[in-house]
């Protein structure tokens, strides 16, 4: 049996956010069951409501009933993607999880094939290169340079559908919107990657959730992410770093200005200004840094606990 009965474990999970989208979900799980049915490992979709304002959430109670392999779950909120994935993956009981939207863009069909170089040991993530028309392809193109540029990333397309290892859930930080950068995070963690081409088709019905007012908002993320990646467990090193130069820009700035003022009998107020102000800088920067140093090491002791607490938890369920 390929497709995992309810109250069954799953070798592979399919997670599925689903925000407004009654029209395309009895298609996209017809579709799910007629391509994952004839596959070796054994399958599950988990469809999170998320906060959904149509009929959604009783859709999705009739295909529950006919589809045995199908889990619900729902926000009474619209939380965004990041959660409603963190919430399909913590009732989830594949090792292998699938990002797929609910719209139909992208053919339940084409999962096994990303699936298959985590099962083959190839890669810990795969991620879907989106092949065919797509509206947005000048911002996803400068978003993908940017995080090609700014990681080191050598996957096409790091916005599309992905499979990944469960362990992976575990080092993304629980930010909103984070799920775009699930790659980077994985990377910067040691995990290897991965892409296949995947097909993007039009959308059958319901309206994108996504816009331009979303690009600032994009921007200010991936400076954050990068901040965390190089940073996130040495902030000393930037602001440190950054404390030192500027104390020492003012040190010697306030040499010059003593060498102006007894030396050549010229005094110059904005200079002794500028001497405060680099000095009080690079000791402000410093402090930054010792207190973002025991933040780091509080975190550090947080997702030790947390991974003790999920072997645990993962004994559990194994008895």
């Amino acid at each position: 049996m390929t497709l995992a009965r309810r109250n069954s474990r799953a070798e592979v999970s399919v997670l599925v956010p689903a925000k407004d989208e009654a029209e395309n979900l009895p298609e996209f799980l017809r579709q799910c069951a007629s391509a994952l049915e004839g596959e070796d490992s054994s399958y599950e979709v988990i469809v999170v409501n998320d906060g959904s304002e149509d009929d959604t959430a009783d859709v999705l109670e009739e295909l529950r009933e006919k589809y045995e392999f199908l889990g619900v779950r729902s926000h009474r909120s619209r939380l965004g993607i990041a959660d409603a994935l963190r919430t399909a993956a913590d009732h989830a009981s594949g090792r292998i999880f699938v990002f797929y939207p609910a719209d139909l863009q992208f053919a339940p069909a084409e999962i096994p094939q990303l699936v298959a170089p985590i099962l083959s040991g190839e890669a810990d993530m795969v991620t879907g290169r989106k092949e065919g028309v797509y509206e947005k392809a000048f911002i996803s193109g400068v978003y993908n340079f940017l995080c090609r540029l700014l990681f080191g990333i050598r996957v096409t397309d790091l916005n599309a559908v992905k499979a990944y290892r469960r362990e992976i859930m575990d080092v993304l930080p629980r930010r909103p919107d984070w799920h775009r950068f699930m790659a980077v995070v994985a990377s910067a963690e040691g995990f290897t990657l991965t892409e296949r081409p995947v097909t993007l088709h039009p959308r059958r019905a319901g309206q994108s959730k996504f816009g331009l007012a979303r690009i600032p908002v994009g921007v200010l993320d991936l400076m954050s992410v990068w901040f965390q990646v190089r940073f996130g467990r040495k902030p000393m090193l930037f602001f440190g770093l950054s404390g030192g130069i500027l104390f020492l820009l003012g040190f010697v700035t306030g040499v010059f200005a003593l060498v102006l003022r007894f030396w050549y009998g010229f005094g110059f107020r904005p200079l002794l200004d500028l001497v405060m102000v680099l000095v009080i800088s690079g000791i402000v920067l410093f402090g930054f840094g010792f207190v973002g140093e025991m933040l780091a090491g509080a975190r550090e002791e947080i997702r030790q606990l947390s991974a003790a607490v999920e072997r645990l938890n993962d004994s559990e369920r194994n008895r």
